[in-house]
Protein backbone atom coordinates (compact mmCIF):
# COMPACT_ATOMS: atom_id res chain seq x y z
CA UNK A 1 0.00 0.00 0.00
CA UNK A 2 2.82 2.37 0.91
CA UNK A 3 4.48 1.65 -2.41
CA UNK A 4 1.22 2.36 -4.27
CA UNK A 5 0.85 5.71 -2.53
CA UNK A 6 4.40 6.65 -3.48
CA UNK A 7 3.51 6.01 -7.10
CA UNK A 8 0.39 8.21 -7.03
CA UNK A 9 0.68 11.50 -8.81
CA UNK A 10 0.47 14.36 -6.29
CA UNK A 11 -2.77 16.30 -6.45
CA UNK A 12 -2.42 19.90 -7.54
CA UNK A 13 -4.82 22.81 -7.19
CA UNK A 14 -4.77 26.38 -8.43
CA UNK A 15 -6.42 28.96 -6.22
CA UNK A 16 -7.98 32.15 -7.60
CA UNK A 17 -8.45 34.52 -4.68
CA UNK A 18 -7.44 38.14 -4.16
CA UNK A 19 -7.04 37.80 -0.38
CA UNK A 20 -3.44 36.97 0.50
CA UNK A 21 -4.40 35.78 3.98
CA UNK A 22 -6.87 33.28 2.56
CA UNK A 23 -4.31 31.95 0.10
CA UNK A 24 -1.69 31.66 2.86
CA UNK A 25 -4.10 29.68 5.03
CA UNK A 26 -5.08 27.35 2.20
CA UNK A 27 -1.43 26.85 1.31
CA UNK A 28 -0.66 25.84 4.92
CA UNK A 29 -3.56 23.39 4.97
CA UNK A 30 -2.40 21.86 1.68
CA UNK A 31 1.18 21.51 2.93
CA UNK A 32 -0.04 19.83 6.12
CA UNK A 33 -2.32 17.41 4.28
CA UNK A 34 -1.26 13.77 4.05
CA UNK A 35 -0.17 13.40 1.35
CA UNK A 36 0.49 17.09 0.68
CA UNK A 37 -1.36 18.94 -2.08
CA UNK A 38 0.55 21.17 -4.49
CA UNK A 39 -0.99 24.65 -4.49
CA UNK A 40 -0.54 27.21 -7.26
CA UNK A 41 -1.42 30.81 -6.41
CA UNK A 42 -3.11 32.70 -9.27
CA UNK A 43 -4.00 35.68 -7.09
CA UNK A 44 -6.88 37.56 -8.71
CA UNK A 45 -5.70 36.73 -12.24
CA UNK A 46 -8.11 34.28 -13.81
CA UNK A 47 -5.86 34.11 -16.86
CA UNK A 48 -3.34 32.08 -14.84
CA UNK A 49 -5.89 29.28 -14.56
CA UNK A 50 -5.57 28.80 -18.30
CA UNK A 51 -1.80 28.97 -18.68
CA UNK A 52 1.32 27.31 -17.31
CA UNK A 53 1.03 25.35 -14.09
CA UNK A 54 -2.48 26.65 -13.51
CA UNK A 55 -3.72 25.05 -16.70
CA UNK A 56 -2.37 21.66 -15.60
CA UNK A 57 -3.78 21.79 -12.06
CA UNK A 58 -6.21 19.04 -11.12
CA UNK A 59 -8.58 21.36 -9.27
CA UNK A 60 -9.54 25.03 -9.42
CA UNK A 61 -10.35 26.70 -6.09
CA UNK A 62 -12.41 29.66 -7.18
CA UNK A 63 -13.30 32.79 -5.24
CA UNK A 64 -16.66 33.59 -6.81
CA UNK A 65 -16.53 37.34 -6.20
CA UNK A 66 -13.18 38.81 -7.25
CA UNK A 67 -14.94 42.12 -7.85
CA UNK A 68 -17.25 43.13 -4.96
CA UNK A 69 -20.90 42.75 -5.88
CA UNK A 70 -20.16 40.92 -9.15
CA UNK A 71 -20.21 37.14 -8.68
CA UNK A 72 -18.48 35.45 -11.60
CA UNK A 73 -21.11 32.86 -12.49
CA UNK A 74 -20.19 33.12 -16.16
CA UNK A 75 -16.54 32.36 -15.51
CA UNK A 76 -17.54 29.42 -13.34
CA UNK A 77 -19.66 28.04 -16.15
CA UNK A 78 -16.79 28.58 -18.63
CA UNK A 79 -14.36 26.67 -16.41
CA UNK A 80 -16.80 23.77 -16.07
CA UNK A 81 -17.57 23.75 -19.80
CA UNK A 82 -13.84 23.38 -20.44
CA UNK A 83 -13.59 20.34 -18.23
CA UNK A 84 -12.08 21.99 -15.16
CA UNK A 85 -12.95 20.54 -11.77
CA UNK A 86 -14.02 23.51 -9.69
CA UNK A 87 -14.51 24.14 -5.98
CA UNK A 88 -16.21 27.44 -5.26
CA UNK A 89 -14.70 28.90 -2.10
CA UNK A 90 -16.82 31.88 -1.26
CA UNK A 91 -17.69 34.33 1.47
CA UNK A 92 -21.34 34.03 0.45
CA UNK A 93 -23.41 31.78 2.67
CA UNK A 94 -26.81 32.21 1.01
CA UNK A 95 -28.52 29.14 -0.37
CA UNK A 96 -29.37 30.63 -3.75
CA UNK A 97 -25.71 31.29 -4.58
CA UNK A 98 -24.66 27.80 -3.49
CA UNK A 99 -27.38 26.11 -5.53
CA UNK A 100 -26.63 28.19 -8.61
CA UNK A 101 -22.96 27.22 -8.46
CA UNK A 102 -23.81 23.54 -8.19
CA UNK A 103 -26.24 23.86 -11.09
CA UNK A 104 -23.45 25.41 -13.16
CA UNK A 105 -21.27 22.38 -12.47
CA UNK A 106 -19.12 23.17 -9.42
CA UNK A 107 -18.14 19.94 -7.67
CA UNK A 108 -18.21 21.61 -4.26
CA UNK A 109 -19.36 24.84 -2.69
CA UNK A 110 -17.70 25.87 0.55
CA UNK A 111 -17.98 29.06 2.50
CA UNK A 112 -14.78 30.52 3.88
CA UNK A 113 -16.02 29.68 7.36
CA UNK A 114 -15.61 26.01 6.41
CA UNK A 115 -11.90 25.46 6.82
CA UNK A 116 -9.31 22.74 6.54
CA UNK A 117 -11.60 19.91 7.62
CA UNK A 118 -13.74 20.40 4.55
CA UNK A 119 -11.53 22.09 1.97
CA UNK A 120 -8.85 19.38 1.91
CA UNK A 121 -11.35 16.51 1.45
CA UNK A 122 -13.16 18.59 -1.15
CA UNK A 123 -9.93 19.04 -3.13
CA UNK A 124 -9.23 15.31 -3.02
CA UNK A 125 -12.78 14.47 -4.13
CA UNK A 126 -12.74 17.03 -6.94
CA UNK A 127 -9.36 15.80 -8.18
CA UNK A 128 -11.05 12.45 -8.83
CA UNK A 129 -14.12 14.04 -10.39
CA UNK A 130 -16.32 13.47 -7.38
CA UNK A 131 -18.63 16.04 -5.73
CA UNK A 132 -18.17 17.00 -2.09
CA UNK A 133 -21.04 18.22 0.05
CA UNK A 134 -20.01 20.50 2.89
CA UNK A 135 -22.45 21.46 5.68
CA UNK A 136 -23.36 24.77 4.03
CA UNK A 137 -24.22 23.11 0.74
CA UNK A 138 -26.07 20.31 2.44
CA UNK A 139 -28.30 22.85 4.13
CA UNK A 140 -28.84 24.70 0.88
CA UNK A 141 -29.84 21.53 -0.96
CA UNK A 142 -32.31 20.57 1.76
CA UNK A 143 -34.01 23.95 1.61
CA UNK A 144 -33.73 24.59 -2.10
CA UNK A 145 -36.66 26.84 -2.87
CA UNK A 146 -35.58 29.09 -5.70
CA UNK A 147 -38.58 29.29 -8.03
CA UNK A 148 -37.04 32.21 -9.93
CA UNK A 149 -34.24 30.02 -11.25
CA UNK A 150 -35.31 28.13 -14.41
CA UNK A 151 -33.81 24.70 -14.97
CA UNK A 152 -32.52 24.70 -18.52
CA UNK A 153 -31.41 21.49 -20.18
CA UNK A 154 -27.80 21.39 -21.46
CA UNK A 155 -29.08 21.56 -25.06
CA UNK A 156 -31.33 24.55 -24.31
CA UNK A 157 -28.40 26.39 -22.74
CA UNK A 158 -26.16 25.49 -25.70
CA UNK A 159 -28.64 26.81 -28.27
CA UNK A 160 -29.19 29.96 -26.23
CA UNK A 161 -25.46 30.71 -26.04
CA UNK A 162 -25.03 30.00 -29.75
CA UNK A 163 -27.87 32.42 -30.53
CA UNK A 164 -26.31 35.16 -28.43
CA UNK A 165 -22.97 34.60 -30.16
CA UNK A 166 -24.43 34.66 -33.67
CA UNK A 167 -26.02 37.37 -35.75
CA UNK A 168 -28.84 35.14 -36.99
CA UNK A 169 -30.74 31.98 -36.18
CA UNK A 170 -29.64 30.57 -39.54
CA UNK A 171 -26.04 30.69 -38.34
CA UNK A 172 -27.02 28.92 -35.14
CA UNK A 173 -28.76 26.20 -37.14
CA UNK A 174 -25.71 25.69 -39.34
CA UNK A 175 -23.30 25.68 -36.43
CA UNK A 176 -25.28 23.13 -34.41
CA UNK A 177 -26.47 21.12 -37.43
CA UNK A 178 -30.16 21.61 -36.67
CA UNK A 179 -32.98 23.44 -38.42
CA UNK A 180 -33.99 27.03 -37.82
CA UNK A 181 -37.35 25.72 -36.61
CA UNK A 182 -35.55 23.64 -33.98
CA UNK A 183 -33.59 26.71 -32.90
CA UNK A 184 -36.89 28.58 -32.50
CA UNK A 185 -38.30 25.69 -30.48
CA UNK A 186 -35.40 25.67 -28.02
CA UNK A 187 -35.51 29.45 -27.58
CA UNK A 188 -39.28 29.32 -27.07
CA UNK A 189 -38.85 26.68 -24.37
CA UNK A 190 -36.29 28.86 -22.61
CA UNK A 191 -38.67 31.83 -22.71
CA UNK A 192 -41.46 29.69 -21.24
CA UNK A 193 -39.21 28.49 -18.43
CA UNK A 194 -38.18 32.04 -17.56
CA UNK A 195 -41.81 33.16 -17.70
CA UNK A 196 -42.86 30.33 -15.41
CA UNK A 197 -40.10 31.39 -13.03
CA UNK A 198 -41.51 34.90 -12.92
CA UNK A 199 -38.68 36.43 -14.98
CA UNK A 200 -40.31 37.05 -18.33
CA UNK A 201 -37.90 37.74 -21.22
CA UNK A 202 -39.90 38.97 -24.21
CA UNK A 203 -36.96 40.34 -26.19
CA UNK A 204 -33.48 39.05 -26.97
CA UNK A 205 -32.02 41.86 -24.89
CA UNK A 206 -34.07 40.78 -21.87
CA UNK A 207 -33.05 37.18 -22.42
CA UNK A 208 -29.39 38.19 -22.56
CA UNK A 209 -29.84 39.97 -19.24
CA UNK A 210 -31.34 36.86 -17.65
CA UNK A 211 -28.52 34.70 -19.04
CA UNK A 212 -25.87 37.06 -17.70
CA UNK A 213 -27.51 37.05 -14.28
CA UNK A 214 -27.56 33.25 -14.28
CA UNK A 215 -24.01 32.76 -15.60
CA UNK A 216 -25.12 31.17 -18.87
CA UNK A 217 -22.88 33.54 -20.80
CA UNK A 218 -20.20 36.11 -20.02
CA UNK A 219 -19.74 39.62 -21.36
CA UNK A 220 -16.51 38.49 -23.01
CA UNK A 221 -18.37 35.77 -24.89
CA UNK A 222 -21.06 38.25 -25.95
CA UNK A 223 -18.42 40.55 -27.35
CA UNK A 224 -17.21 37.78 -29.64
CA UNK A 225 -20.36 37.88 -31.77
CA UNK A 226 -19.42 37.18 -35.41
CA UNK A 227 -21.17 38.01 -38.66
CA UNK A 228 -21.42 35.35 -41.39
CA UNK A 229 -19.77 37.10 -44.34
CA UNK A 230 -16.66 38.75 -43.03
CA UNK A 231 -16.08 37.45 -39.56
CA UNK A 232 -16.34 41.02 -38.28
CA UNK A 233 -16.90 41.07 -34.58
CA UNK A 234 -19.91 43.03 -33.44
CA UNK A 235 -21.10 44.21 -30.08
CA UNK A 236 -24.15 42.56 -28.50
CA UNK A 237 -26.23 45.70 -29.00
CA UNK A 238 -25.76 45.41 -32.76
CA UNK A 239 -27.39 41.99 -32.80
CA UNK A 240 -30.18 42.37 -30.28
CA UNK A 241 -33.29 43.01 -32.43
CA UNK A 242 -33.58 39.62 -34.19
Amino acid sequence: MATDRMKEKPISAVIVDDHAAIVAGVRYWCEQAVPPIDLIDAGDRLSLVWTGAGAAADVVIFDLELVPGQPEFGELRRLVDNGRRVIVYSQHADNATAIKCVDLGALAYLTKREGQDHLVPAIRAAAHGRPYTAPSLSGALMTDSTPDRPRLSPREAEVLRAWFASSSKELVATRLDITVKTVDTYIARVRVKYANAGRTARTKTELVGRALDDGLITLAELNQTVTPMSGVHRTPDDAMPS
